[in-house]
Parts: C-alpha cells; sequence; structure tokens
C-alpha cells in the first residue's frame, strides 16, 4: 500500500502581505516556520520513501523544516513544473489593493476561473499542463509501487493533483482553497485510492489569500 502526502508552503512573506506571489521566490516568514515545524508533529507515523518540491524556496524550506522535524533525509527532487502558476502582471500586487482597482468580479475571475489567464500570466489550466503529467510521470509510479511520498509545493500546482485524485470538475477545483501547511493523505492500493484524509495542524495559519483585506493576520481560516 502506497501513501501519498500533499502540503502547501507555510505562510510566506507575500501572504502575509497578502500579494499575488506566484513564480517570485519569497522565503516564509516566522510564522510561516513555526507551522512547518508543527506540521512534522503530525505526520510521525510516516516514514518518506521520498520528497518532491518546486524550485521556489517558500516550498523548499517548508519541505526542509519537515523533514528535520522528522528526521528524516529521504532522496529530495525539486522541479518547477511544480512551481505556483505564474501570475504575470499581477506578481507583486495587493490582492485587496487590486480588487478595488479592477473590481472584486474581476480579481475573482483571474483567481478561481480555470482558464481566464491574468494578464501575461497563467490560468489554473496553464498551470494544469504542466503539473498533471510531471505528477503522472515522475510521482504517481513511486506511490503505486507502494512507496511515501511526500509533495510540498503550491496552492495552484496542487490543484491539478487534486483534481486527478478527487475526481473534480475544472470549476470545482478552481474553487478550492488548498490550507497552507495543511496535510492531504491518501492512501493507495495498487493505482486506486483508496483512502483520504486532510488533516489538522493544530494552532497553524492555513489562509493565504484574501481580496478584502490588506494584510492576512494571524489564525486559521
Amino acid at each position: 500500500m502506497g501513501t501519498l502526502i500533499l502540503i502547501r508552503h507555510g505562510q510566506s512573506q507575500w501572504n502575509l502581505e497578502n500579494r499575488f506571489a506566484g513564480w517570485s521566490d519569497i522565503p516564509l516568514t516566522p510564522q510561516g516556520e513555526r507551522d512547518a515545524a508543527q506540521t512534522a508533529k503530525v505526520l510521525t507515523e510516516y516514514t518518506f520513501d521520498r520528497a518532491f518540491t518546486s524550485r521556489l524556496i517558500r516550498a523548499s524550506q517548508t519541505l526542509t523544516i519537515i523533514l528535520k522535524g522528522l528526521k528524516q533525509k529521504p532522496e529530495i527532487v525539486a522541479d518547477s513544473a511544480l512551481n505556483e502558476r505564474h501570475y504575470g502582471d499581477l506578481q507583486g500586487l495587493n490582492k485587496a489593493e487590486t480588487a478595488e482597482k479592477y473590481g472584486k468580479d474581476q480579481v475573482h475571475l483571474w483567481r478561481r476561473s480555470f482558464s481566464t489567464r491574468p494578464p501575461n500570466g497563467e490560468s489554473i489550466e496553464d498551470c494544469k499542463k504542466r503539473t498533471l503529467p510531471f505528477f503522472l510521470q515522475y510521482i504517481l509510479p513511486d506511490v503505486v509501487d507502494g512507496r511515501t511520498v511526500v509533495v510540498v509545493a503550491h496552492g495552484n500546482s496542487l490543484r491539478p493533483i487534486i483534481q486527478y485524485l478527487d475526481k473534480l470538475d475544472n470549476q470545482a477545483v478552481a474553487e478550492i482553497e488548498v490550507g497552507l501547511c495543511t496535510p492531504y493523505i491518501y492512501r493507495f492500493e495498487a493505482d486506486t485510492v483508496k483512502g483520504r484524509e486532510v488533516r489538522e495542524v493544530p494552532g497553524i495559519v492555513t489562509r493565504g489569500a484574501s481580496v478584502t483585506e490588506k494584510k492576512v493576520e494571524g489564525g486559521r481560516v
């Protein structure tokens, strides 16, 4: 029986400032570092055979902290296929200020439509075209072979994987919110998902985006 654990990175500085991050390489806040350490405490029954992450520091930092907390050193594969979607001209902009300028409906469309691209950026569909093939070719075979694999990436690069595993339609996956530092645990028999759990991590910040607040404060969603 294989196990796949998907984790979005901890709070980054631009999560805290409520900015579109995309491919901007923004590190974790001290809160994000603490939350990653807390995440390790709820995964102690697992021994990872392999770990995958993106090439962005907020994801790799999160993975490093989790593995340090578990005192594990599996093989780590980092690939830009797992990077967050590129937000184009929106990168670095505050979400609330952008909503004030362009309207909440337009910002919601850029963020939560499956196929609508922000200016000069990627849609969720575009992100899926690089993320899902990488998952199917390089990650899923390990799980099918009975290994325990952890993937630490980003909300929009994890969406296509969750869509595939949970059999969601395009709009449903575009609307879900993947919580920061929250383990999505899938248990497999061969290539079939036999169990799914979204594991709570007490006390962490899970919220990473809002179109109404200038800054994301501490606390749970």
